[in-house]
Order: C-alpha cells, then structure tokens, then sequence
C-alpha cells in the first residue's frame, strides 16, 4: 500500500469559490509538500503558486519513476551513472469536453563515468518505461526524447 494524507483547511469565502486551494501532502517518511490548484486553473490569489499542483506531480511522478528503475536497470547492466536529469513537461488536451494530461514527455540527460552506447541506453530507457508501475497505471502517452 501507499499512501498519503491530504490536509486542508477553509480559509476565505468557500460559498462564494473565493476560498484558498493551498493544502499540504504529509508522507509517511515525514515529507510535507505544499500543494495547491494551479495558477492557470484557478486564479491568484485563490491558489498558492508556490505550492505544487496535482499536474506537475503526475508528471514529476512519471519521470521519477522511469529515473528509478532506469538508473537500477543501468547499474544492473553494469553502466555506472554519475548524474540524471529531466525536464519532463506533461501536455494538456480536451478530449469530449473534458481536459487531461495526454503526453509526457521525458528529456533525461545522463552524465556516465562508465557509459552504454547511444543505442544501448536507449533500449534502457525503453525497458525503463515498461517497468515503471506510474508509467504503467495510465492511458498518458508517455515519449522519451534522448536528443540534444
């Protein structure tokens, strides 16, 4: 099981919509993230736009499942990884009416002290992808983009 406790608190005029969406994710580990709606959902000041919204921690999600099993799958593989970075950014689209995340797209850079050839590291960000039980919980189409 996983879990996470969501904690919010009415602040404003909540039957009037002007009521604040910040709130707080607490972990088991002890983490606690500020959350709130996006500023381009809801407008300041009614969301925090310091806090993280529920659509950059799916995509945060995704990509650092996929950095985990990748990097495990590397090490196994007998490459050895000094550093891994992503700038994953998720696409929204309108399918019937209704908004959702319909692409994430991963652009991890890896730095090597013992590194695969291109093409190796590209079947290990393939076999990544299907490990990852995010990647492998939701219809998003999830692209790995290896290019410079």
């Amino acid at each position: 099981m996983h879990g996470a406790r969501i904690v919010w608190k009415a602040e404003g005029d909540f039957a009037k919509g002007q009521y604040s969406r910040a709130h707080h994710w607490h972990f088991d580990g002890g983490a606690v993230v500020l959350a709130s709606s996006s500023p381009s959902v809801v407008p300041l000041p009614y969301s925090d736009a310091g806090g993280v919204d529920p659509e950059e921690a799916f995509v945060a999600s995704l990509s650092s499942c996929h950095m985990l099993w990748f990097l495990d799958l590397a090490r196994r593989a007998g490459f050895v990884a000094e550093s891994y970075e992503d700038k994953a950014v998720g696409q929204m689209k309108k399918t019937e009416g209704r908004l959702w995340i319909n692409k994430v797209t991963l652009s991890p850079r890896v730095v090597w002290a013992v590194a695969p050839e291109r093409k190796r590291e590209a079947e290990l960000h393939h076999a990544a992808h299907e490990e990852c039980f995010i990647a492998n919980s939701v219809k998003t189409e999830v692209v790995i983009n290896l290019e410079d």
